[in-house]
């Protein structure tokens, strides 16, 4: 494709690098959950899309520099910096997040989640810009990495009750809980208060049989 600067590159360029943008800044953001992730399936999973997200990174580099020449791939390496900059401050504020290590791993999930439901609506705007403007190498790139990140996204999506069952387990006192079973949770305080109640009226009635017998 010839780096002309027209005005269909330009446009195409800048969707581009802003997914890339949001790329690497998600590389480093995977790192950091990755490393305060204890459940083994849920660790290889981010592992895994940790090295999707890399090759996301690596594809989208070529396709700026076929749309918009070596000015386009300047610019996605300054934004790709900054975004990583900003990733890197976020990540003492996660491991900040929850009392126990599976809220924190929920937290994690659910802005993970987010995240790919960002890059799903992203990816489908670059593929139908792309498509419009007769690029199917970059329609194809948009379409592929689409689909990484609706599988990352439904893994998540069964991901967030899990971990929200087992933070439950971990912080919430059993008698407050609804039991494997179905039933509701037994509330102390209410069965003291009926025992209490039940004990007064029990003593009542046998004063008042006491009197009468007398």
């Amino acid at each position: 494709m010839a780096t002309d600067g027209t005005a269909r590159e330009a446009k195409l360029s800048q969707y581009l690098i802003e997914a890339y943008g949001k790329e690497k800044e998600l590389e480093v953001a995977l790192e950091a959950h990755i490393n305060m992730t204890t459940r083994a399936p849920y660790k290889k999973r981010l592992r895994e899309h940790l090295k999707e997200t890399k090759q996301h990174s690596k594809l989208l580099e070529r396709r700026i520099k076929k749309v918009n020449g070596d000015a386009a791939a300047t610019i996605a390496k300054a934004s790709s910096q900054a975004n990583k900059l900003v990733a890197t401050a976020k990540g003492p504020l996660h491991a900040m997040r929850g009392n126990s290590d599976t809220e924190k791993m929920l937290k994690n999930a659910k802005t993970e989640y987010f995240s790919e439901h960002e890059e799903i609506a992203t990816y489908t705007a670059i593929e139908t810009l792309a498509t419009q403007l007769d690029d199917e190498e970059t329609a194809k790139t948009a379409r592929q990495i689409r689909r990484d990140e609706e599988r990352m996204a439904k893994f998540l999506e069964k991901q967030i009750p899990i971990l929200t069952r087992e933070m439950v387990k971990e912080e919430i006192p059993a008698a407050e809980r609804k039991d494997p079973n179905g039933s509701k949770p037994v509330r102390r305080s209410s069965t003291r208060k009926a025992t209490t109640r039940k004990s007064s009226t029990s003593a009542r009635k046998s004063t008042t049989r006491k009197k009468a017998a007398k």
